[in-house]
């Protein structure tokens, strides 16, 4: 599958919005929540304003035109959150374009984009039955944390 990965103009910041709902991990069998779930002020810290602060940096996937995936990072008192110098990532693709590389592809120049802007590491959150956990060690991130749900994972350049 033929994919670019560009940085999103300021008037598409509004698709992260999509993305974060796509970036809900879902287990099997379980009904999806609905939609306005990412209007809550734990998950609008994803998204408000976004452009605007410290560590704000957004990569798309795109594919035929279509706007496929998402990677972006801020620095934020999120589920990943390690401190104030780091970024936390966010990433998603819709599920008909997973399990084809983009989403390691989308990690990897994200990566690069932090380590060129100075940044010296990245957090995040997963799930532990998530199965973007082995996505995320493949490109460097190490577990640091974990409860009885989520690992707090770290990649430090």
């Amino acid at each position: 599958m033929k994919y670019t990965i560009r940085k999103p103009e300021k008037d598409e910041y509004p698709l992260l919005e999509d993305f974060l709902y796509e970036a809900i991990f879902i287990p099997e069998g379980v009904e999806p929540p609905p939609r306005d779930i990412i209007k809550k002020p734990e998950l609008q810290v994803y998204t408000e304003d976004f452009g605007t602060r410290a560590g704000d940096n957004a990569l798309f996937a795109e594919c035929e035109g279509r706007i496929v995936g998402a990677v972006w990072t801020r620095i934020m008192e999120d589920y990943g959150h390690i401190d104030s110098d780091t970024p936390s990532f966010a990433i998603s693709l819709y599920k008909e374009y997973r399990g084809q590389g983009i989403g390691t592809a989308l990690m990897t120049e994200m990566l690069k984009v932090l380590k060129n802007a100075g940044f010296a590491r990245a957090s995040l959150a997963v799930q532990k039955a998530n199965y973007a956990v082995k996505l995320y060690k493949k490109v460097g991130f190490k577990i640091v944390e974990e409860n009885d749900e989520e690992y707090i994972m770290l990649w430090e350049c």
